[in-house]
């Protein structure tokens, strides 16, 4: 009988751990042929399966390096080096993201090499769905592996292109990894197939036409170089897919109070109406040592369950406020620790950021300080620092801004309560990674939605110097979080700087950010307080912008695989 090497035999020779047997790794190529429909099924849900293990650590390399969150101490997981940006040359969470995607891989390469398209448009589907994971794949495996791609994308290196085994593995050498450009090229062959290909209006728990295109939507964005220097023509492209996923008429974006719930929509739900494509996580598989180490028990502790040890960084609330107090529906997914006595009440507190020093004078860091708020007998507030009366002065009533002279500078805080504190810092909890039908941690990791597509306009036309319609897309989004906080000007001087804040706002904790900076070639900057090194800059020029692929898999490989600098 003839044998295809589905999953465990090609995947061993790119992964160095050992795989648990799955009940599709029995199938042979004349059991395949003999019931197409039913082994494509077993099959393509297994890679499915497998996006499961391969989003958790997605979510993680592309949101930690980032500046939305920050973390209450130093962490001895693996997960602690995409924050601090030390990177390790065996790191068992990069292990997981790298095997996890090449079986996907593999198993939708031999899927695709052993069943002929145009026989029904059922088969069609879901050779279109295979297609589309594979391009997926290829495009997320560069983004962490890979330089970005306005610099030098045909010498860089990408990944090893590895599309199913050979015949033979008698002597088996697999290739070097290709450079970032055939990566890419190699991504949007495979996108541009599935689209062609897939003809069913699935949910939004399986690849669709739409959602390849808006993964081409993507893709092309990267493509389109910087601000500085913008590639015209792959901007246009970007354009061109995400018009074609808001024209399909398929996805409506949620109304705002509907979007202030978005974390608690299943991606099939049929309530909500803007996801495109998301890795499905149903409670029953979802253990309760995920509720603890899965994305959002990091991030909260909710219903009892979860370590909440990354809060919402400085930063990311600075923008929150940017718009008034709790006026961005945004806010939503933020939930402040507050300080409550016996009847349930809070004390009122003023709260800033202030810069911590040495002994020696010099800064190291920054620091959160609160107090108890206090009030003189002209009715103006102080706080006590040490047994020191420090006078608060109004910046902005309305908006609860005060300003503080302390230790010879003058800072901006907050009046507003006492809040629970971990280590020195304040527990802004994440939600958004949680609350999935109500169920703590239960959570649906998005790979497309429709909000994003308008900020891909937004982005590209500005590129383009459209900055008409750069600023309506843009307000699109602003105007479902802000009523009334659309822009009424979009100009060369401001629109890099509104369009990426927007972004940042929208797409938190969605695993953007880490790529976002340094796909425009900028700089991450993170002066806030938590112990990620805030004071040191990281460039988009930077060696550690990109991972080490594990020595592990290294080690494993059947031939030359170059690891980064």
């Amino acid at each position: 009988m003839k044998k295809i090497f589905i999953l465990i035999l090609s995947v061993s020779f790119l992964s160095s751990c050992e795989l648990d047997r799955e009940p599709f790794n029995s199938y042979t190529e004349d059991k395949i042929l003999a019931d197409k429909e039913a082994s494509i099924d077993v099959l393509l849900n297994g890679c499915y399966a497998q996006l499961k293990g391969w989003s958790d650590v997605m979510h993680r390399v592309g949101e930690y390096p980032g500046d939305n969150m920050m973390i209450r101490s130093t962490s001895t997981d693996a997960f602690y080096s995409f924050i601090s940006y030390q990177h390790i040359p065996n790191n068992d969470r990069l292990s997981v993201f790298w095997n996890n995607s090449y079986k996907i891989i593999s198993q939708s390469s031999d899927l695709i090499k052993i069943i002929p398209e145009g026989e029904n448009t059922q088969i069609d589907q879901k050779l279109g769905e295979a297609y589309y994971l594979r391009g997926m794949i290829y495009f997320y495996l560069s983004r962490a592996y890979g330089r970005p791609y306005y610099d030098s994308p045909q010498t860089n290196l990408g990944v090893p292109i590895v599309n199913g085994m050979p015949s033979s593995i008698d002597n088996l050498q697999l290739p070097d990894r290709a450079t970032v450009k055939e990566t890419y090229e190699q991504a949007i062959s495979d996108l541009k197939k599935g689209e062609a290909l897939m003809n069913e209006n699935r949910n939004a728990a399986y690849a669709t036409k739409e959602a390849a295109q808006a993964m081409l939507s993507r893709v092309y964005l990267y493509m389109s170089g910087t601000y500085e220097n913008p590639n015209q023509q792959y901007a246009d492209l970007s354009i061109e897919y995400s018009n074609k996923v808001i024209n399909s008429g398929r996805y409506n974006l949620l109304g705002r109070s509907e979007f202030m719930k978005y974390n608690t929509y299943a991606p099939d739900d049929a309530a909500q109406t803007e996801t495109i494509f998301a890795v499905k996580r149903v409670a029953s598989e979802y253990s309760g040592y995920d509720h603890y180490y899965g994305i959002g028990g990091m991030y909260a502790n909710i219903q009892g369950q979860g370590w909440g040890e990354m809060y919402a960084s400085g930063e990311y609330l600075d923008l929150l406020r940017k718009a008034g107090k709790r006026n961005d529906a945004r806010w939503a997914f933020i939930d402040p620790q507050y300080v409550v006595d016996a009847a349930n009440k809070k004390t009122e507190a003023f709260r800033f950021i202030y810069d911590l020093k040495d002994n020696s004078g010099l800064q190291t860091g920054y620091n959160y300080l609160q107090q108890p708020l206090e009030t003189n007998t002209d009715g103006s507030f102080f706080i006590t620092i040490a047994n020191v009366k420090h006078n608060l002065t109004v910046v902005d009533a309305s908006e609860n801004q005060y300003s503080i002279n302390y230790q010879g500078k003058t800072y901006v805080g907050e009046k507003d309560f006492m809040m629970l504190l971990n280590q020195g810092y304040p527990m802004y909890y994440i939600t958004k990674a949680s609350l999935q039908n109500n169920d703590s941690h239960l959570h649906s990791p998005i790979i497309s939605r429709l909000g994003e597509m308008y900020l891909n306009l937004a982005e590209a036309y500005a590129k383009k110097g459209d900055y008409q319609n750069a600023r309506i897309n843009v307000n699109i989004i602003r105007e479902r979080a802000i009523v009334g906080g659309g822009y009424t000007s979009l100009t060369a001087t401001n629109a890099s700087k509104l369009i990426d804040e927007e972004r940042q706002l929208e797409l938190a904790f969605e695993a953007h950010r880490g790529y976002d900076v340094y796909r425009n070639g900028q700089t991450m900057t993170r002066p806030y307080p938590g112990p990620h090194m805030p004071l040191v800059e990281f460039p988009a020029t930077s060696l550690r912008v990109v991972q080490y692929i594990p020595q592990s898999e290294i080690n494993a490989y059947p031939g030359t695989l170059t690891q980064n600098p």
